[in-house]
């Protein structure tokens, strides 16, 4: 199994990026799909699932209505949609796989397989 984050990169307040997750190894339209993100000096928080169905959940209160996630289950490919970035924004965005369909509590222990991770920089 594995995930391959990429799409990161400088970026000016208010510009959007979107970024990408490579699965490889199992059936990615089995599981739901996790972005998390790390800033410097801070815990890895959860910013996004979507389950086996398209769904988004939300699981951090300052991404809702900026950052959207889809999925292409026939390209192996989940994707973390991000518009109207803000400095605090700036991290390092991991994806990860669940071990379920529909989207899990944010909680790491139940996401199994895990990305490299993908720096995101935005300017002010």
């Amino acid at each position: 199994v594995q995930l391959q984050a990429s799409g990161g990169g400088l970026v000016q307040a208010g510009g959007s990026l979107r970024l990408s997750c490579a699965a490889s190894g199992f059936h990615l339209e089995h599981y739901a799909i996790g972005w998390f993100r790390q800033a410097p000096g801070k815990e890895r928080e959860g910013v996004l699932c979507i389950s086996t169905t398209g769904g988004n959940r939300d699981y951090s209160d300052s991404v809702k209505g900026r950052f959207y996630m889809s999925r292409e289950n026939h390209n192996a490919a989940v994707y973390l949609h991000m518009r109207s970035l803000r400095p605090e924004d700036t991290a390092v965005y991991y994806c990860a796989k669940s071990q379920y369909s529909d989207c899990p509590p944010a909680l790491e222990r139940v996401y199994d397989y895990w990305g490299q991770g993908t720096q995101v920089t935005v300017s002010s």
